[in-house]
Formats: C-alpha cells, sequence, structure tokens
C-alpha cells in the first residue's frame, strides 16, 4: 500500500514538472516576440501616391499580355540568331567538324577492348593436341583477355591535322554566316520600319486626295473652276486609294517576313522599337580598314581550308610509308574459363590460367596498282583548288573594302537631301493647295504636287533603309554593327 501511494505521488509530481515546462517555454517566447517586435522600425504607413503607383504598375502588369511585344534590333538579331535555320545549319556544321576532329584526334591514342570467347573444336583421337584442327588447342578451349592496342603512322597524324584546320574553317564560316545573319535581319526589320512610314504617307496623301476633291466639288458649285477640275481630282483621288491599300498590303508582308525569320510559333503581335531615321554615325574610313584587314573571318576560313588541303596530301602521301601495330594481350587462354586451372598430369597440380602476350607488327606497302599515286593526284588538285579560293578571298576583301564604305557613304550624304525634298515636297504640297484655292493654281499643279510628295516621302524612306543595310554590310567585314 506504502508503494502504490509513493508511485501515486511520483506521478503527480512529474505531471507538476511538465506543465512547469511547458508554462516556462510559453512565457518566452511571448517574450522573445515582443522583443523583436521591439527591435524592428515600425512600418510606415501606405502613401496615397505609392497606392496609386501599384495599382497602376498591377494595371499595366495585368494589361501586358495583351499588349503588343516591343522588339528592337537586338532583341530580332539575338531571335535570329536562335530560330533562323541556314543560320543555325551552319553553326550546326561547326559542331560536326568539331567532333570530327575530337575523334580523329581519339584515334591516335591506345585504346583499350576486352574480349571473350569461347571455342570448341571435334575431337580427334588421330591429331597430336586431341582435336581435328591442328590449329586449335583442346576441345573447349576459352579466351579472355584485354587487349591495348596502338597504331604508329603518319597517314593518322595528317588526317588529325587536317580534321582540326577543317574545325577551324568550319568556325569561321559560322561567323561568316552569323554577320550575314546580320544584314538580313537588318534588312527585313528596317523595311518594316519604313513600310509602317509609307502607310503614314500614304494616309496623308489619300486625305489630301479627299479634301482636295471636295474643294473642287465646292468650287464647281460656286461656278468657280470647271467639271474638269472635278473629274481630275476624283482620279487622283482613286488614285491615292489604290495606293493607300498597297501601302497596307506592303507593310502586312514586311512583318509577316520579320515574323517568320524571328519567331518559331509565328507570332506577329509586335511593334518596331527602333527608329529608322536615327542619328548613325559612319565610322571613319581609317578605322574601318583597319577592322576589316584584321581577323576576316571569310579569309581564315579560306585559309584554313588551304592547310587542311595540305594535310590531305601529306596523308595521301603517307600511304607510301609502312603501318607499325602495337598489341599487349591479358588474360586467359585456356581449357577452363577460370582464373586457376588444372594442370594434365596425374597428380592434378593447381595451375594458373593468367597471363599475357605482345605482338609488334610491321605493315609495308607494296603494290596496290597505282591507288595511293592516285590519291595524291587527288589531294594536290584539291589543294590547289584551295590556294586560287584563298587568293580569290584576298581579292574580294580588299575590293569590299572600297566597294562596301563608298556605298554607305554615298547612301549617307543622299539622305540628307532625301528628307529636305520630302519636306519641300510637304511644304510644295500645301502652298499649291492654297493657291489653287485662291485661283492662281491649275489642278494640274495641285496633281503635281501630291505626286511628288508620295514619291519623295517614299524615296526618303527608302534611303533610310539604304544606309541602315550598307551599315550591316560594312560589319560583314569589321564584325561592329553601328549603331545610334
Amino acid at each position: 500500500m506504502q508503494k502504490t501511494e509513493q508511485f501515486v505521488e511520483g506521478i503527480n509530481l512529474l505531471r507538476k514538472h511538465h506543465c512547469g515546462l511547458i508554462l516556462l517555454l510559453w512565457s518566452t517566447a511571448l517574450l522573445s516576440g515582443g522583443v523583436c517586435a521591439a527591435q524592428q522600425p515600425d512600418a510606415p504607413a501606405p502613401q496615397p501616391e505609392a497606392m496609386a503607383k501599384q495599382k497602376q504598375a498591377t494595371s499595366a502588369t495585368a494589361a501586358a499580355p495583351g499588349a503588343p511585344l516591343r522588339l528592337t534590333l537586338q532583341d530580332a538579331l539575338a531571335l535570329a540568331r536562335k530560330n533562323e535555320p541556314t543560320y543555325q545549319s551552319v553553326v550546326t556544321a561547326a559542331g560536326v567538324a568539331g567532333e570530327t576532329r575530337a575523334q580523329t584526334r581519339d584515334a591516335l591514342l591506345p585504346s583499350v577492348n576486352f574480349n571473350t570467347s569461347a571455342l570448341y573444336t571435334q575431337s580427334s583421337h588421330n591429331g597430336t593436341n586431341g582435336v581435328i584442327f591442328i590449329a586449335n588447342n583442346s576441345v573447349h578451349e576459352y579466351i579472355s583477355q584485354g587487349n591495348v592496342h596502338q597504331q604508329l603512322d603518319l597517314a593518322s597524324w595528317e588526317t588529325y591535322r587536317s580534321a582540326a584546320a577543317l574545325a577551324s574553317a568550319a568556325k569561321a564560316r559560322a561567323e561568316v554566316a552569323a554577320r550575314g545573319l546580320v544584314v538580313t535581319v537588318v534588312l527585313n526589320y528596317f523595311a518594316a520600319a519604313a513600310a509602317e512610314k509609307k502607310l503614314e504617307s500614304a494616309s496623308l496623301t489619300a486625305d489630301a486626295g479627299e479634301k482636295f476633291l471636295q474643294l473642287t466639288q465646292a468650287l464647281e458649285k460656286g461656278g468657280e473652276v470647271a467639271h474638269s477640275d472635278v473629274i481630275k481630282a476624283d482620279l487622283q483621288a482613286q488614285e491615292r486609294r489604290r495606293q493607300l491599300q498597297e501601302a497596307k498590303l506592303g507593310l502586312l508582308n514586311a512583318r509577316l517576313d520579320l515574323a517568320v525569320l524571328l519567331f518559331p510559333d509565328f507570332n506577329d503581335h509586335f511593334e518596331i522599337g527602333d527608329d529608322l531615321h536615327g542619328n548613325v554615325a559612319l565610322p571613319p574610313q581609317p578605322e574601318f580598314e583597319a577592322q576589316a584587314a584584321q581577323g576576316n573571318p571569310e579569309i581564315r576560313a579560306a585559309l584554313a581550308t588551304t592547310q587542311a588541303a595540305k594535310h590531305d596530301v601529306s596523308a595521301a602521301r603517307a600511304g607510301y610509308l609502312p603501318v607499325i601495330s602495337l598489341d599487349y594481350f591479358y588474360g586467359i587462354d585456356a581449357p577452363q574459363y577460370a582464373v586457376n586451372g588444372f594442370a594434365a598430369s596425374p597428380d592434378r597440380t593447381k595451375i594458373s590460367n593468367l597471363g599475357s602476350s605482345a605482338i609488334a607488327s610491321l605493315n609495308l606497302p607494296i603494290w596496290n596498282w597505282g591507288a595511293t599515286q592516285s590519291r595524291v593526284r587527288q589531294a594536290e588538285l584539291q589543294r590547289d583548288q584551295a590556294k586560287r579560293e584563298l587568293s580569290f578571298a584576298q581579292r574580294k576583301l580588299l575590293a569590299e573594302m572600297r566597294s562596301l564604305y563608298s556605298e554607305a557613304e554615298t547612301a549617307l550624304n543622299e539622305l540628307a537631301g532625301l528628307q529636305r525634298s520630302a519636306a519641300l515636297s510637304e511644304e510644295s504640297l500645301r502652298l499649291t493647295t492654297m493657291r489653287y484655292q485662291g485661283g492662281e493654281a491649275t489642278v494640274l499643279e495641285v496633281v503635281d504636287a501630291q505626286t511628288t510628295f508620295a514619291q519623295a516621302s517614299a524615296a526618303y524612306q527608302d534611303g533610310a533603309v539604304r544606309y541602315r543595310v550598307a551599315l550591316a554590310n560594312l560589319q560583314t567585314l569589321t564584325g561592329v554593327l553601328t549603331t545610334p
């Protein structure tokens, strides 16, 4: 009975200890929470301006999925490098050439293989080894050996050097393709920008044609002009409407061409971000010539191709030289598939089946009906052609350095005149229309002013595109695209 009471008292004491520990932990947590809250600075009350900006940002983010993508020239170049198949095929070819170089390099190193085979030969009591074929050793023969093989020949080394040169040429051609892609993107990008400007000009000329038609009709009602003026104005208004439709079609086609070039999912919901008429300076000619002459990828590709052709000639001539092969074998060649076996003696002594052997062979070519000589002549023809292509690439570079810079310089000089012509033609149209309204000009003068304005505006946009493309052509030699 006494033991039972002591046990109950112990249980009650343990419960009290547990309750006290829980209360202590709970109060410590409250105290630490209060201290942390006291240490933290008071949060500032939200200001009305901040709340308004936050609401505007939230609304803009919510409207962003439906808004058109703002596409800059740099964005267009990045998208084209990812999605344009012709450029990617050249990049893939460069990657394949790099892997070929790695494979030919690895072929120069020793190779390790492991071979396992089991041979069964019919037994014979007349044979010296107890088998019917004298070349075999026993009825049951098991071969399990590792083999280290190394081949020494000049042809493999020259093949590797040729593959390395071809990999360098493929890398240079990938850079040429990248620079050519820049020209394509710039042409399509600013063609779309010019199409937008042409549509704006076509809309202005169409509105001017409609207003002039209404003016002639009002003057005819007042008896101030003849009906022939109204007919001429009506014909001109119809022509301007057709030009407006053609401008809309031109813009649609330009945007579709750019969308096909850039987007993998054919996204035509975008807007041009860069200004067609941005101020882009022409680099100085000495600086351009210095950049063009330094590390031109076309010259590098032609030079690497010539080096590869020379190595191919050496590899073909190596067919006249001997080939050395080295092999080392380690493993078993025994009647039991085991590391240890038993001797054929009556006492059945335990022996090891493991062993090694080495083979060195020399292959000396004697006669192959002129095949080696034919391969040498073939390689020499390709080498001579590569030298001619290298010389042509050098001459072409010198010509393009002068031609492309002159093209860009001419386009820049004409661009200022085209801009002034567009502004003057617009002012001439306004003044001629006012003179006609005052009875000082004929309807033919107004029609001529409208035609001149439409042509001058289109020529100005085409001139801006020409200058941008000329700058892109310069970067095919320098690798640097001039931007605003």
